[in-house]
């Protein structure tokens, strides 16, 4: 089996990629993370923007929001201390409105304490 070597051109946009990583902020990496979980758990609760072919709420899998959402809770919260209560407090009130959403989303609704990521955020009302 021969070793196969990639194109020049690939290990030069793999560099550049790594170098452009390498100056982007932690700070803003973890928003970036934070975002996209928000963002995903949003759509997962049923908040999307209905459109001509898809209503919101017809994307609805609360299982999947759940996940996300209890993802995102750990994530806020071990990071917190490292980026400082101005970029926290945001994330926090992100969670904690997706936390309110998850809630009035379910039918039969979770007992305090028990909702997606309150084991991180203790219970949310």
């Amino acid at each position: 089996m021969t070793e196969q070597s990639s194109p020049p051109e690939e290990g030069a946009v793999t560099a550049a990629a790594v170098r452009d990583i390498a100056e982007i902020p932690a700070v803003a990496v973890i928003q970036a993370a934070a975002v996209h979980l928000m963002s995903a758990a949003a759509v997962k609760c049923g908040l999307a923007e209905d459109t001509d072919d898809v209503r919101g709420a017809d994307l609805a899998d609360l299982d999947e929001a759940r996940k996300l959402i209890t993802a995102l809770a750990g994530l806020v919260t071990a990071a917190a201390p490292e980026i400082g209560s101005q970029h926290a407090r945001s994330l926090r009130d992100g969670l904690r409105s997706l936390q309110l959403a998850f809630r009035e989303a379910l039918p039969y609704p979770d007992a305090p304490g028990e909702g997606p990521g309150e084991s991180f955020t203790g219970a949310v009302s």
